[in-house]
């Protein structure tokens, strides 16, 4: 029994839903951003540049570029059909919420360009009110926030390169339990966790051969989550215990590098990206607690063995005229589970992006951007010692408006 609750508790603490990219990696941040499917590295000139690729903050406008954006994210039911009986099926609960970034990039001075960005790079949720389920995910929240400021050097015309420091807020709650069936032994845990900080960095460059094309790269360091907070805890599993205490656990916001191009002819630009995602910092899951009785009887860390995953995008803008500039994006990611340790907690699978959106020019110095995004996710049969069915239907929605302006 001791291996089973083990099992349950950290393979629990926070892996976060499925969200829309591979893992609990949130890729788009942006209006502009979720209009491409995330193809907005090279050919991002405007404000939230400073976090897609600081380096072209040194071929911006001369002018104090800012934006603000919110972004409302639904996330579909899951559904879940055992191979063992139909007792063990379920559904997850539909998720919606409304994420809130921010942008700023300076004038230039002296070929020197600084840059802030607000961002939520990783994160969101996931519920299960079914019995067997919720044994393993009754609810499940992470929060990552990412507070970036950056300072680029434009070398010349054709070269600018940009580093930054990034300061990582992140949280995260977590409930799960009930009473098993193939042992009658009831659980029940709460983790609720405290906000936490901690520090990562990011580097850019971009090259233009002409006024036509760009060539960037941009790559973002593994960050460690180190993650803390309150414990309440009981079982019968050795007589009728309860615990409250503290506990903590680490947790990676993975490394990723991303390759990039964009090409204007005329109106139109295209723009090919090319991201990996270094998931495979995420080797193990280790809870620990304050209480000796409660860490005996959660036991030792669990392996995840995630692997690295690469993701191909593609964006076309196309200007209409002055005023309105039309988007399209498509892309693809692959999912970092192995099959061994996909669950309830982060039901993952391979993924396709569609997206759609536009910026209109309200007048020189203002703009409005809305995009919109489809996620659909691969059905995936599974056998392991939580899972042993289909998850299917999953999918995500997103609608992001920004407005922009100069001064």
């Amino acid at each position: 029994m001791k291996k089973s609750i083990s099992l349950l508790a950290l393979a629990s603490i926070l892996a976060a839903g499925t969200a829309y990219g591979s893992g609990y990696r949130i890729p788009e941040q942006s209006a502009d951003s979720v209009a491409k499917a995330g193809a907005h590295i090279a050919s991002s000139t405007g404000a939230d540049s400073s976090y897609y690729n600081p380096a072209n903050m040194g071929f911006a406008d001369d002018a104090w570029l800012t934006e603000i954006d919110l972004t409302y994210i639904h996330l579909t039911s899951i559904d879940y059909t055992d191979a063992r009986t139909p007792a063990f099926n379920g559904s997850s609960e539909k998720e919606n919420f409304l994420l809130p970034t921010f942008f700023v990039v300076s004038p230039d001075y002296n070929n020197f360009r600084f840059g802030l960005s607000f961002t939520a790079p990783y994160g969101l949720a996931k519920q299960w009110k079914d019995p067997y389920p919720a044994l393993f995910a009754r609810k499940f929240e992470l929060e990552v926030f990412d507070l970036n400021p950056s300072v680029a050097y434009k070398v010349n015309d054709y070269f600018s390169l940009a580093g930054g420091v990034r300061m990582i807020v992140s949280t995260a709650q977590a409930e799960f339990g009930g009473t098993r069936p193939d042992n009658g032994v009831t659980y029940d845990v709460n983790l609720d966790g405290d906000y936490g900080v901690d520090w990562g960095w990011n580097l850019a460059l971009a090259l233009k051969p002409n006024e036509n094309s760009n060539i960037s790269a941009t790559y973002r360091s593994n960050v460690t989550l180190n993650l803390s907070g309150d414990v309440a805890a009981s079982t019968n599993a050795m007589g009728p215990m309860s615990f409250v205490t503290g506990g903590d656990a680490e947790l990676p916001a993975p490394a990723v590098f991303t390759l990039a191009g964009a090409y204007t002819w005329n109106d139109l630009t295209i723009e090919l990206v090319w991201d990996r995602t270094f998931w495979s910092e995420y080797e193990e899951l280790d809870l620990n607690y304050d209480d000796p009785t409660l860490e005996a009887i959660l036991g030792p860390a669990q392996p995840r063995d995630w692997d690295d995953t690469d993701a191909f995008r593609i964006s076309a803008a196309y200007d209409f005229n002055d005023a309105f500039t039309g988007m399209l994006g498509f892309a693809i990611d692959s999912n970092p589970v192995p099959d061994e340790t996909v669950g309830f907690q982060l039901p993952d699978s391979d993924v396709m992006l569609f997206s759609i959106g536009g910026r209109y020019n309200i007048n020189e110095r203002s703009s409005f951007g809305l995009g919109v995004l489809y996620d659909y996710k691969d059905s995936r049969t599974v056998t392991n010692r939580e899972a042993v069915g289909e998850f299917e239907n999953a999918a995500a929605l997103l609608i992001s408006a920004g407005f922009s302006y100069k001064f």
